[in-house]
């Protein structure tokens, strides 16, 4: 990811995008669509996605219509799609680390506002399912707020006007090149968190981009910082998957010397939406042989340029065997760093080494120990060892 660009003066205040930086939209978008479009004889294109980013509801519709040869006006499309889009707004997760920077702002008295090209209804729904979040922004601005939405700067000015600050005491965190182009022509600092995956190099007038919100440095701007880090680690509510172990890309052991247990991604595709790419830790569980160590990455893992997003754990433990097939259960526990490219082969194995390292140290401490004793983890082992007729379960050292 880019490094900051040298600042000439303290940032006093945040001003956030809401689609795709705080909220996963997108998925919504994806699933409102796909079933109008078949009704349609048409098949949904996620390469085109990217299209919709940053759009207003009514140069989105326009785009969608033109892509697949729709027999309808804008107008009539709107109408048809907006109830339903209504009916999903509370369905909408927020992104990783959403949660976290909106509380951690708020807490540290930094006056934040949303603008965003949504119409000014549309967010209040969409914010009214996440609690604390209205009442954490000093303003909030919609799209039919101003006369010309983003790349207009027209919104992040007005965002400004509302929390009685200036243009350059403002720092705006936006996820598309719209919103990007608005809130430097509005004469602000911007982060660009990009939503559409591999596309970083287009983000060049950001002041900074980084891979997802959990990656945020707020005393790089001179806001206060986020105190949670520990080990160089950061703490996130654990999530749970599981399957069974399949053959991955052969790059593992034979490239790398760091034999990876492949899960089947595409029967998490809604896990790996909701979750940005990056490297994490956590323990697993193997059915028939215990509990260990874990360190994986999510992502596209830059160096080798993989077209799908995947998840590739590292169990800390020598086997000395393949178990293809075996049930293999995770409980991710915390982040060690976003996903990166590398110079060189031998730069990204010590760069592995490390986060293994990491997570290795970090897994003893209490707050991420614990997990250990998941039932999520400890049922399977019993399951698998009822069946055997042996009650025994084997830890990991």
């Amino acid at each position: 990811m880019a490094a900051p660009k040298p600042i000439a003066r303290l940032i006093s205040h945040v001003i956030l995008d809401l689609d795709g930086t705080l909220l996963n939209t997108d998925c919504v978008v994806s699933q409102v669509l796909k079933p109008f479009l078949v009704k349609n004889g048409k098949k949904w294109d996620s390469k085109k996605a990217h299209k919709l980013v940053g759009k207003t509801p009514y140069e989105a519709a326009a785009v969608v219509l033109e892509d697949y040869g729709l027999p309808y006006s804008t107008e009539e499309f709107l109408s048809m799609l907006t109830p339903m889009f209504n009916e999903q707004w509370c369905n909408i997760k927020a992104l990783p680390g959403a949660n976290r920077l909106i509380k951690h702002l708020k807490s540290n008295g930094v006056p934040a506002a949303l603008a965003s090209n949504s119409p000014r209804s549309n967010i209040d729904a969409k914010i009214s399912c996440h609690q604390g979040w209205k009442e954490s922004f000093s303003a909030i601005v919609g799209g039919d707020e101003v006369e010309k939405g983003k790349p207009s700067p027209d919104i992040f000015l007005e965002a400004a006007k509302r929390m009685n600050t200036n243009p350059p005491n403002c720092l705006v965190i936006e996820d598309s090149l719209p919103g990007v182009a608005a809130g430097k022509a509005a004469g602000m600092h911007v982060i660009a968190v990009p939503s559409v995956p591999k596309r970083t190099a287009e983000f060049s007038s950001a002041d900074e981009v980084i891979n997802s919100l959990l990656d945020v440095k707020p005393e790089k701007w001179g806001l206060p910082p986020f105190s949670d880090w520990i080990d160089d680690t950061l703490p996130i509510e654990p999530w749970f998957i599981g399957g069974p172990v399949i053959k991955g890309f052969g790059r593992g052991s034979k490239v790398l010397g760091i034999p990876t247990a492949n899960l089947p991604a595409e029967n998490f595709s809604d896990v790996l939406s909701e979750h940005t790419s990056g490297v994490y830790f956590g323990w697993a569980g193997l059915s028939t042989r215990g509990i260990f160590k874990m360190v994986m990455s999510i992502g596209w893992n830059p160096y080798f340029d993989n077209t799908e997003k995947t998840i590739e754990p590292w169990l800390l433990h020598d086997f000395g065997e393949d178990f293809y097939g075996e049930e293999l259960r995770l409980v991710i526990v915390g982040y060690i760093r976003p996903e990166a490219n590398f110079p060189s082969l031998e730069s990204l194995i010590e760069r592995i080494h490390e986060d293994a390292r990491i997570s290795d140290k970090a897994l003893n401490l209490p707050l991420y120990a614990k997990y250990k004793d998941s039932p999520y983890l400890r049922n399977s082992l019993k399951e698998d060892n009822s069946a055997n007729g042996n009650q025994s379960v084997i830890d990991s050292k």
